[in-house]
């Protein structure tokens, strides 16, 4: 979440109109996250979050974003449940962008997960998988294997000015991640974003899955591959580890709702490599491209060289658990 859309109060009070929700009564722009404009909301009603959709959000994307929310809604997962305007619509425009209003959910991010934690948000992973493995419509990953090498052209010139020798670093770990990308292993509908940011608890249980703007279709690995990558490792710059027990913990309780295949285990180490490449190569460019004047907490890229560094030394999957 982030704030490139500032808004003024006569124009949320515009917007709200077209809402069956009571008067405005507060709001709050959200810094966290880069890629769309985020609102807290506090009306008559209730407490809720508006999104515009800015960046590498595309309107054609937008109904299946919609229909996976309300999906998870309705089947008791903890999703924000998406609002209908008084036109019976779910997408609405502000400023010539569209926007949609979702439920606020209760609780709160936790900048560090523990064991336990990440064992809860291995079960709920799991049941995101089944939950929407029947629901209609596909939306690609927009941000898979297939867009990374791109990705790196556009920052090849000026990426050494974050770290020396980052080119050198990215191309390695790309040759060696397509030469060696699994195929035809079990797929379906991820969230593809589960950092913590976008994991909230309350007293200490999961009580909400928010920020669903990268979900695709892909590998259930690769899921699996961007949390271990988000949610195990410890510790900052030099002093960045991978934790094992978390790591074990995420994967139990996954795996007691959707067990793995073995080709799934044997594919974790690249799917672990390209996780990291993804996040790294996507924090290079918005470190590179900072939009002047927006409200929004830029995330380190560096981090993820000391991941790549610790997937190069995996020789065997059971390294991620044991």
């Amino acid at each position: 979440m982030a704030v490139y859309t500032k808004l003024s109060e006569n124009e949320l009070e515009v917007f709200f109109s077209k809402y069956n929700l009571g008067k405005l009564l507060n709001y709050k722009g959200i810094k966290e996250g880069i890629e769309n404009t985020n609102y807290f909301i506090q009306t008559e009603k209730g407490k809720f979050i508006l999104t515009l959709y800015e960046k590498r959000v595309e309107e054609k994307d937008l109904p299946f974003f919609i229909n996976l929310m309300r999906n998870l809604f309705d089947k008791n997962f903890p999703s924000p449940k998406p609002i209908i305007n008084n036109n019976g619509n779910y997408i609405s425009e502000i400023l010539e962008k569209k926007a949609a209003v979702v439920s606020f959910l209760e609780g709160y991010a936790k900048k560090v997960l523990n064991p336990n934690d990440c064992h809860e948000v291995g079960i709920n992973t799991a049941k995101l998988h089944l939950i929407t493995k029947d629901l209609t419509g596909k939306r690609e990953n927009k941000l898979s294997i297939n867009s990374w090498r791109k990705i790196y052209i556009k920052v090849k010139k000026n990426c050494s000015k974050i770290h020396p020798n980052l080119p050198e670093i990215i191309e390695k770990n790309l040759d060696e991640i397509e030469k060696n990308w699994p195929k035809n292993i079990p797929s379906g509908i991820i969230h593809a974003d589960l950092f913590p940011d976008n994991i909230f608890f309350k007293n200490n249980k999961l009580s909400g899955i928010i920020d669903y703007y990268f979900s695709c279709y892909d590998y259930y690995a690769f899921e699996i591959a961007i949390c271990l990558n988000a949610l195990c490792f410890e510790g900052k710059n030099e002093n960045l580890s991978f934790n094992v027990t978390k790591a074990k913990k995420f994967i139990d309780g996954y795996s007691n709702i959707r067990k793995l295949t073995e080709r799934e285990k044997k594919s974790l180490k690249v799917l672990c490599q390209g996780a990291a490449i993804r996040f790294l190569l996507t924090r290079v460019f918005d470190y590179l491209n900072l939009t002047e004047g927006a409200i929004v907490k830029i995330k380190d890229p560096v981090e993820y060289l000391k991941r790549l560094e610790f997937h190069d030394s995996v020789t065997n999957y059971q390294d991620y658990f044991f």
